[in-house]
């Protein structure tokens, strides 16, 4: 063989791995490219679905304070009424045993009593 024979094919051979590398680079730059794309597009999903949840976060934050104004009169009369009871319950539960050493006895003298109270208007 020639020497410029052996060149040429040498040249060949060179071009043909250089082809070959710029080829498969190209494939995976494509695919990196492809794969980017798709990062990116489910990083807008998730930023949406965010803000989505941000925003009924807020929506719910408003509705609760609404809610919690709406009810403040009916906690106050609540709180209110439940003093009495509250005062009431106190005093039965300062209340000595009516039959010392018998329990059941002396719990059934202050239901009695509690139950005639409850009867008064």
């Amino acid at each position: 063989m020639n020497p410029v024979h052996i060149i040429l094919v040498a040249s060949l051979a060179a071009n043909a791995a250089l082809g070959w590398a710029y080829l498969g680079q190209r494939d995976k730059t494509t695919k990196a490219s492809t794969d980017l794309t798709n990062m990116q597009q489910q990083r807008d999903g998730a930023r949406g679905a965010a803000s989505a949840c941000s925003d009924a976060v807020e929506a719910l934050q408003e509705q609760a304070a609404q809610r919690a104004a709406a009810a403040a009169p009916a906690r106050a009369a609540a709180a209110k009424a439940a003093q009495q009871s509250d005062r009431r319950a106190d005093y039965t539960l300062s209340l000595k045993p009516r039959h010392v050493g018998d329990s059941c006895a002396s719990t059934q003298a202050l239901a009695d009593e509690w139950l005639r109270g409850r009867a008064k208007p």
